[in-house]
């Protein structure tokens, strides 16, 4: 038997798709599990986002997440914790599908961004083939491609990334306006408000500068409830709570239930 070509990375298919105006669902990975992420992606979420901010993991966990999620066709995309060139090229080089950018408050803080996502002469990106986003030196031609296929979501969590929305949304290359519910309610004044109206305004906002410039829109909730709501509100890359929010939600409705039927 011959072996094919196929393998752990994406080929940009999640890129094209949220292009598309594909709706998207995914979830968050804090755990730096690969195990929980392959069961993320056997359960059937569109995408995973390993969080390199939050989560207790680093680049170890895209190199193990990658391909245990990439065998159920899951493309992962990783939230650095910070914009710093040799680390968003190493998650690259690793075969993420993509790059979230937390805290990015202004224009001119995504562009500076986007250069270090870039090869030259468009950008300052190290260039190398030795590694999984060139299988290994089997397909070179990955980097021509690279530019296409690297979906890049940036992170709107402050009042002066809602008030610079437009002008990011704007920028050839951002794909996503993502809102970081907690750090954007806190920086409004509402710690965990969703519900104020200083929240439902700046989602708005966001919402109305990705419509104008052709760009997604995104989210996190907490469940699939309120995934649907917002679907239905024309955000389309949302993500639904974490691998550790959904096991730890799960567990207790289940004892919860299990509990009232034994007091009864």
């Amino acid at each position: 038997m011959t072996a094919t070509g196929a393998g752990p990375l994406n080929g940009g298919a999640l890129a094209r798709a949220v292009r598309h105006g594909e709706a998207t669902l995914g979830t968050f990975l804090g755990t730096a599990s690969a195990v929980t992420a392959e069961v993320c992606a056997a359960a059937g979420f569109d995408w995973l986002l390993l969080d390199l901010e939050h989560g207790a993991g680093g680049e170890e966990q895209v190199r193990d997440v990658v391909p245990v999620a990439g065998a159920y066709g899951v493309p992962t995309v990783v939230r650095v914790e910070t914009d710093a060139r040799i680390r968003m090229g190493r998650v690259l080089d690793n075969g993420a599908a993509g790059i979230m950018l937390p805290r990015m408050d202004s224009a001119e803080q995504v562009r500076d961004a986007l250069t270090h996502l870039r090869f030259p002469p468009n950008g300052d990106r190290g260039v190398a083939t030795y590694n999984r986003a060139c299988r290994f030196g089997l397909d070179p031609s990955a980097l021509d491609r690279a530019d296409e296929e690297i979906l890049v979501v940036v992170q709107i969590e402050s009042v002066a990334a809602v008030a610079a929305a437009d002008e990011i949304a704007a920028i050839d290359g951002v794909d996503v306006l993502f809102i970081g519910p907690r750090d954007l309610s806190h920086d409004l004044g509402v710690p965990g408000d969703t519900s104020a109206p200083s929240f439902v305004a700046a989602l708005e906002t966001v919402l109305a500068a990705g419509r104008r410039h052709g760009k997604a829109c995104g989210l996190l909730v907490n469940d699939g409830e309120a995934a649907a709501a917002r679907l239905a509100q024309g955000w389309s890359f949302v993500a639904i709570g974490s691998d550790s929010t959904l096991l730890a939600a799960a567990s207790r409705s289940a004892l919860t239930r299990a509990r009232q039927h034994a007091t009864t």
